[in-house]
């Protein structure tokens, strides 16, 4: 299986092209400091230091299936405004075909401020709420009916006004005819317009919505409540979304509890579209439903991690199964590792490199390994394998061998990767790396960091005082 999943990721999608109909959203996050009270009132004063604008709700669903390389095509609506210009140049960016985009009234537009990097202080919607015309609805309709190539359709209801019951109704009609899948992703308490989808993908609290009344995050209570809604609307399957809990899956037949696994949350805006386009893009190139499922938990799980709406990307999702799946699953051959950093490159991530013997860690080694992971936004750490340290500290070093010292290394989630080297430097391990930055902790200066010149950058990390084997291993010994 895994086999199948790389070879879709790496260009196998391309095959399934996706119709996306749906509330088009653009997200502006605004990120600034704040270092003072306001004068005029008592609330705090945003200094801004950037701005950022990611396309959202039905948007951010196609990004997801564009990151993964599936080609899609878009409808929906914008205004003929600033921020329909930007909607329409990101789509354009990225391949996506916008011949479905008509012009009408306001384009929808959130705009977040962020103070500190990552805390939200206040959200500012424009948005109009607007039905498609008739015209509008049988371009739609037209497209579906007469194309020979889509492999599947994803409605994104956001509750704008787009998705009317006869819009919903009619492509779910025209699709059962041609065999082809529908997912949605739901609003509201009255699911009428979806009966009959392939699948529909509600979080938690939307499921509550539709059932009209509060249900626990507990298996069971999920589970009951999930059949009685996909059993009254006529679903083929419901795929309800649970956060930490992970996902349950419920068809005609049986019911399926995906875990998620425990990983550091920074936000969650726009996990579900992520979910919704990796679950719909496995499902539609013929990956089992189960297996479809699991890859949807880990990119959701990927995107989570980021700050702001963030669309998976099929290296990163691989990477993320790798992660799973490898016992190791940080710990490289340089070969291995030569192509982990041309991916990370290719997505505009800065990796740094640092190295060292790592034997008995202690806080001097982690303040050094964050004062590195600090500088970028990958950290490599080459480790002297046994028979190095042998040569440099004598015959009774290492204490620990080189797989426990990689092992220790590879449990910190500030690391993204271990090259164990047998030289007494990394100077030809970093000639094939080439890291943005090389991290080095320690009296030196550039000039003696081995290796300096196959790297944009050297930083001499400080020192942790009180800190070092050499002494710990000394007062143990005087013990």
């Amino acid at each position: 299986m895994l086999n199948i999943v790389r070879e879709l990721c790496e260009g196998g999608f391309s095959q399934f092209p996706v119709a996306v109909v749906g509330d088009i959203m653009l997200d502006h996050y605004v990120y600034g400091d704040v270092n003072r009270i306001s004068p005029e009132a008592p609330v705090p004063v945003l200094n801004v230091k950037e701005d950022k604008y990611i396309l959202g709700g039905a948007g951010n669903v196609v990004m997801n299936l564009r990151g993964l390389g599936l080609p899609v095509k878009v409808f929906g609506r914008i205004g003929n405004d600033h921020a329909g210009k930007r909607v329409m140049d990101l789509f354009k960016r990225s391949g996506v075909d916008t011949s479905g985009i008509w012009l009408d009234g306001e384009t929808i537009l959130k705009t977040r401020l962020l103070g500190g990097g990552r805390q939200q202080m206040l959200r500012i919607d424009r948005e109009e709420i607007l039905s498609p015309s008739d015209e509008e609805i049988n371009v739609v309709l037209d497209f579906i009916e007469n194309s020979h190539d889509i492999s599947s359709v994803i409605l994104s209801d956001y509750g704008k006004g787009l998705l009317t019951e006869r819009l919903c109704t009619e492509i779910i009609s025209i699709c059962e005819q041609k065999d082809i899948p529908v997912f949605i992703d739901p609003k509201g308490s009255d699911w009428e317009r979806y009966r009959g989808a392939a699948m529909v993908t509600p979080n938690l609290r939307e499921l509550c919505d539709v059932s009209k009344m509060k249900i626990c995050n507990e298996d069971e209570l999920v589970a009951k409540a999930g059949s009685a809604v996909r059993a009254k609307y006529g679903l083929d399957s419901l795929l309800v979304t649970r956060s930490e809990r992970g996902a349950t899956y419920i068809n005609e037949n049986l019911v399926h509890h995906e875990r998620a696994r425990a990983v550091d949350v920074y936000d969650v805006s726009g996990a579900g579209d992520t979910m919704l386009a990796t679950v719909a893009a496995f499902i539609t190139a013929g990956v089992d439903v189960y297996e479809s499922i699991k890859l949807g938990n880990a990119a959701s799980q990927v995107v989570i991690g980021k700050v702001g709406t963030y669309p998976i990307k099929a290296s990163e999702l691989l990477d993320g199964i790798d992660n799973v799946n490898r016992k190791a699953n940080k710990i490289l051959s340089m070969e291995e590792a030569v192509i982990k950093v041309a991916s990370w490159k290719e997505d505009n991530e800065k990796v740094v490199f640092t190295n060292g013997c790592f034997d008995v860690f202690h806080a001097g080694h982690l303040d050094s390994l964050i004062g590195a992971r600090n500088l970028g936004d990958r950290l490599i750490v080459g480790l002297n394998s046994d028979d190095s340290i042998r040569r440099l500290k004598g015959s009774s070093r290492p204490i620990n061998d080189e797989r426990a010292r990689a092992r220790v290394l590879d449990a910190l989630s500030i690391v993204d990767c271990v090259v164990i080297f047998n030289e007494e430097t990394p100077e030809e391990l970093l000639s094939f790396l080439t890291p943005d930055v090389i991290a080095k902790g320690g009296d030196y200066t550039r000039e003696q960091v081995a290796g300096k010149q196959y790297a944009k950058e050297v930083v001499i990390l400080p020192i942790l005082e009180g800190y070092s084997t050499t002494s710990i291993l000394r007062r143990i010994s005087d013990d």
